[in-house]
């Protein structure tokens, strides 16, 4: 079943995207954040839940981009459990959240994607992505490594 996420879907979601990063992350700032963008209209967290248990998440953020001249779509986070992998939960929620996108106005759907995650660039690129864009990125706090690694 799938539905926007709640207040009570914080800790499961904070797991799942744990899970994603190979880190734990700092639960009361998770927390913060999370709450927040569960106030504003241009985030949309869905979710696919069965049994009671949060299997995937997926995380919109509905933008107007002067580049485009249109609203456009990007997923910020999109995790399912590996337990649920290989099931068609990540395809089902990714085609779910493009109606969602469409429904919000949005003419495209974009996301970035860390390049150590070859099996996920697989999948958006059998579920119909492109891969047109680089993005690069530079640490402000801390180190500024050329090293790549998940959860940074």
């Amino acid at each position: 079943m799938y539905r926007k996420s709640m207040e009570k879907d914080c800790r499961a979601i904070y797991d799942l995207i744990c899970h994603m990063e190979q880190k734990e992350l700092p639960y009361g700032a998770f927390e913060k954040i999370y709450l927040r963008q569960l106030q504003r209209q241009d985030m949309y967290c869905l979710i696919d839940e069965a049994d009671g248990r949060v299997r995937a998440m997926l995380n919109l953020r509905f933008e107007e981009q002067l580049h485009h001249c249109e609203k456009i779509a990007e997923i910020m986070e999109f995790v399912v459990d590996a337990d649920c992998r290989n099931q068609n939960v990540g395809k089902r929620m990714l085609a779910e959240a493009e109606k969602i996108a469409l429904e919000y106005g949005c003419s495209q759907i974009e996301v970035a994607c860390n390049q150590l995650r070859k099996d996920t660039h697989r999948f958006y690129i059998r579920e119909g992505m492109h891969n047109f864009h680089y993005k690069f990125s530079k640490r402000l706090i801390g180190e500024n490594s050329d090293t790549n690694v998940l959860g940074r």
